[in-house]
């Protein structure tokens, strides 16, 4: 449950809907905003306010381009973008791989493998993340790409864009760090790692902000228990290096959401990228 400081807060909740909590600020003012209060502009989001400021500034000074550029802002936009593009991109490999001839190629290209990440004639240190975008199966893909059209529906609109960007590419950083670190060599492919860690976030954060994450502790430890299950070839050590990275970030997010912890936040994300590269040496090492 929330702390009665962090409800005192007006920070963490909409300054034109004091009742709903969200994690994305106007660009311009920095003031917390809901998903129906937000503009999507080029550079972020921005408030009622600003935008009709900004709309009379324009209109004062060019109008008919600025009446042509305002025409191209779509209001309130907060359709999870990033979700549905990680997800088309996704499939979109997903059927090139299919394709015979340069299907395994391709294949192969993208997985992980961590003798990849030793410096040498193969370096290859795009497949942390490449790996996601390749999968075993139609089974494979298709539950990843339906738990992360659930997972990032209700995630984007309440981190922001960039945001959930950044807790995807970590947390499948985070799950091809920890097979470098406990299974060198092995092969892995899926964006299990990173599905994982929105999970994780998603707990978190709903920890954080006071909602009942029964039904998401309950979704972790099935899966937790299927990914242990004899036979089941799946990579625990991607899962749970990507759900641990998840709920990290997740901390972050949650730690730091007053205006002036922007900065903070940024760092901190930073930081916890170059950690995980530097975990990286460990394998680098031990295993040459």
């Amino acid at each position: 449950m929330t702390t009665p400081g962090y409800r005192a807060n007006p920070d963490n909740f909409c300054y034109r809907h004091p009742d709903r909590q969200s994690f994305v600020l106007c660009q311009r003012c920095t003031r917390t905003i809901c998903p129906e209060c937000q503009t999507q502009m080029p550079v972020g989001v921005i408030c009622p306010e600003c935008l009709r400021d900004q709309q009379q500034a324009v209109k004062a000074t060019r109008p008919s381009r600025g009446t042509r550029m305002l025409r191209s802002v779509r209001a309130s936009d907060s359709r999870p973008l990033v979700t549905y593009g990680l997800v088309v991109v996704t499939l979109f490999f997903y059927l090139v791989t299919l394709i015979p001839g340069i299907g395994d190629q391709i294949w192969f290209a993208l997985a992980f493998n961590s003798g990849f990440l030793i410096p040498g004639p193969f370096f290859q240190p795009w497949r942390l993340l490449t790996v996601t975008l390749v999968h075993a199966s139609i089974w494979h893909v298709a539950l990843n790409m339906l738990a992360l059209w659930a997972l990032g529906r209700s995630l984007e609109p309440l981190l922001g864009r960039w945001r959930f960007a950044t807790l995807y590419v970590l947390s499948a950083i985070g799950g091809s760090v920890l097979v470098a670190l406990l299974a060198p060599g092995t092969w892995v492919v899926g964006a299990s790692g990173a599905v994982w860690g929105l999970l994780g976030a998603m707990f978190v954060i709903g920890r954080n902000l006071g909602v009942n994450v029964t039904a998401i502790a309950v979704l972790l430890g099935l899966n937790l228990v299927i990914t242990f299950l004899p036979g089941s070839n799946i990579s625990w050590q991607a899962h749970i290096g990507g759900g641990l990275v998840g709920a990290l970030v997740g901390f972050i997010f949650a730690r730091t959401r007053g205006i002036r912890q922007q900065r903070t936040q940024k760092l901190l994300l930073a930081a916890t990228g170059v950690g995980l590269l530097a975990l990286l040496v460990i394998p680098a090492v031990l295993y040459t």
